[in-house]
């Protein structure tokens, strides 16, 4: 504990917090609007509302809650079809188990599961392949989702079962990329974003690198972030000291685990096993090109969506819902009008109130249903 303790020090917090007001003094557009920072990743997002970071900071700075929760951004339609393969008697399906209550639109898995499908949480994907060997009898499918972070260990995974010979472990590939989904949010007409705190845990796959053309092409600030409450006021202070001085930089302020290169051996298996799709769908976002991944030809015979028949159908979310505005930063998750009420954590309308790194549900957890009550 002494590590983490030291990233959440009081007195460093309400001196980093002075640094940051000082600077904010010294930003002429601050004068005239809020200085918008976005965090791309929903562990941010998590920890900001966990410790009370966005009501520390001077009013000058909105934070705007990013699409960087992979669970959350996962379309209707891609869970309909996986509750599809699930309900298929000879199916074991595997999944993280912050997607078993994302709705469907008949459904989630853990309905499915309730149903009589045989769904299993796994903590990873080679947990998934062990169930494989244990059953040769049964398909066993494993639900990849995630960025570039949990790209890799489903890669290895795959390239295990080659390795041994598994012919009855599939993927059904969800993973996203990073990069395409940054373009889409910088070339929306609805925002209007000074800087980011860029994703510490997708970095530390791949590097600093790929972020350069936000900074060259967009003129944005962007700080690879940590997680902890002192790293994430830091990396704020470093954006705003950028925008202060007219300067448009990557910068990494979680050196410690990131490297401007990244991790070769996993970038490694990620381009041997897998290619982009021309499009993908994002919940709130709609299709982004090549934003998404599937697997390459060589290894055809793991991918369930070749092996098993799937709807395979664009499913709109409910007119309800507000997720999709909350994904973009349009507005916060205690101004969506079914937050905290028919949206909660045991009746979830939308994924964001699902996983522990979605915007609405950090915020209801961490004191947000009280503030919306307030603000009714």
């Amino acid at each position: 504990m002494k590590y983490v303790d030291e990233f959440r020090d009081r007195e460093k917090a309400e001196a980093l917090i002075r640094e940051i007001a000082l600077v904010v003094s010294q930003i002429d557009i601050a004068r005239e609007r809020p200085i918008n920072i976005m965090e791309v990743c929903g562990g941010h997002t998590h920890s900001i509302f966990r410790y009370g970071l966005e009501g520390m900071l001077p009013k000058e700075i909105e934070l705007i809650h990013g699409p960087g929760c992979p669970v959350c951004v996962l379309p209707m339609g891609r869970v309909d079809d996986g509750v599809a393969i699930a309900e298929r008697p000879e199916v074991i399906f595997t999944t993280f188990g912050d997607a078993m209550r994302v709705p469907g639109s008949r459904k989630s898995l853990m309905q499915a599961k309730a149903g009589g499908a045989d769904v299993r949480m796994v903590y990873s994907p080679m947990d998934a392949l062990a169930l494989a060997r244990k059953n040769p009898e049964r398909e066993v499918v494993f639900f990849g989702l995630g960025f570039e972070t949990t790209m890799p260990s489903t890669a290895l995974t795959i390239l295990q079962a080659e390795a041994e010979g598994i012919r009855n472990f599939t993927l059904f590939c969800n993973h996203i990329t990073i990069v395409p989904t940054m373009k889409a949010i910088l070339d929306s007409p609805d925002l209007q974003l000074d800087g980011f705190l860029g994703p510490g845990h997708v970095s530390m796959v791949t590097g600093t690198a790929p972020y350069h053309f936000i900074a060259r092409h967009y003129g944005r600030p962007f700080v690879v972030a940590g997680f902890e409450p002192l790293d994430i006021l830091q990396s704020i202070w470093m954006v705003l000291k950028q925008i202060r001085d007219g300067r448009a930089e990557v910068e990494n302020q979680y050196a410690r685990i990131v490297s401007e290169a990244g991790n070769a051996p996993a970038l490694a298996a990620v381009e041997r096993v897998y290619e982009l799709r021309e499009f993908f769908e994002w919940r709130g976002l709609g299709s982004i090109d090549h934003s998404g991944v599937r697997l390459r030809e060589a290894y055809a015979r793991f991918d369930a969506e070749k092996r098993f028949a799937i709807p395979n159908v664009t499913i709109a979310d409910p007119a309800s819902c507000q997720c999709g505005e909350v994904l973009k930063g349009a507005i916060k998750p205690w101004q969506c009008r079914m937050f905290g009420t028919s949206c909660n954590p045991e009746t979830p309308l939308g994924a964001l109130m699902v996983s522990s790194e979605g915007a609405c549900a950090a915020h209801y957890q961490y004191g947000g249903v009280k503030r919306q009550q307030g603000a009714a």
